[in-house]
């Protein structure tokens, strides 16, 4: 079936070892580069892909070597920002897909947790519904189950034990159990995680941000 989801190619500067820990990532989850990034935009709210920091430009000393295969240069080879070409649909800018993306490697590190709803969408065409219209919602609903499943992939599942000590509490927080963020950082992160994981929301999850609500009352109590 051919999908008649609009689609744009968008060429994403970043560092090589972002690159190819994405890459990476996409290929051990046999999907592409757009997929990982669609599969965080369909979970997690805008504002929280633009609160999350942006991996940046290469640094001006980190460049790839390519071969021009057209034009007056054509053989030569020719220095470059390591790239991602990502094919989504139209209308995001490249700061705001290095962070979704980034947001993908944080989740797959296990720094953060998105639960996805167990509800399916389901379109009911009506009589008024001409069938190229019912075709293109069975197609969009058919990808966007496919995305759900990439980011449970993605997703861990909370600890079945709860929190029992400190570094489980830095563990759901997205921390590595060794660290020692500030009060104020701890705030900035759980207020994050609370807007993907709080019940009210599309994706929320009763059981994660309960847990997420016994970390911060941990650390708070430890000091």
């Amino acid at each position: 079936m051919t999908s008649n989801v609009l689609k744009h190619s968008y060429t994403v500067p970043c560092a090589t070892a972002f690159r190819q820990a994405v890459e990476a990532l996409a290929a051990q989850r046999k999907v592409n580069v757009g997929d990982l990034a669609r599969s965080i935009l369909l979970v997690v709210p805008a504002e929280t892909i633009a609160e999350f920091p942006d991996p940046g430009d290469p640094a001006p000393s980190d460049r790839e070597t390519v071969v021009l295969k057209s034009g007056p240069a054509e053989g030569r080879p020719w220095r470059r920002k390591p790239r991602l070409q990502v094919r989504m649909p139209p209308g995001y800018d490249i700061p705001f897909i290095r962070r979704a993306l980034g947001l993908a490697l944080a989740m797959n590190r296990g720094e953060l947790a998105v639960s996805v709803a167990d509800g399916r969408m389901r379109p009911e065409p009506t009589t008024e519904t001409n069938a190229d219209e019912s075709t293109e919602l069975v197609e969009i609903n058919e990808e966007l189950e496919r995305l759900r499943a990439i980011v449970s992939v993605l997703a861990f599942e909370p600890l079945p034990d709860g929190i029992r000590s400190r570094g489980d509490a830095l563990h759901i927080l997205g921390f590595p159990p060794s660290s020692y963020p500030d009060s104020r950082t701890l705030k900035a992160k759980f207020r994050m995680l609370a807007t993907i994981h709080h019940p009210d929301s599309r994706y929320g999850s009763h059981q994660r941000m309960s847990q997420l609500n016994q970390a911060m009352e941990f650390l708070r109590s430890s000091g």
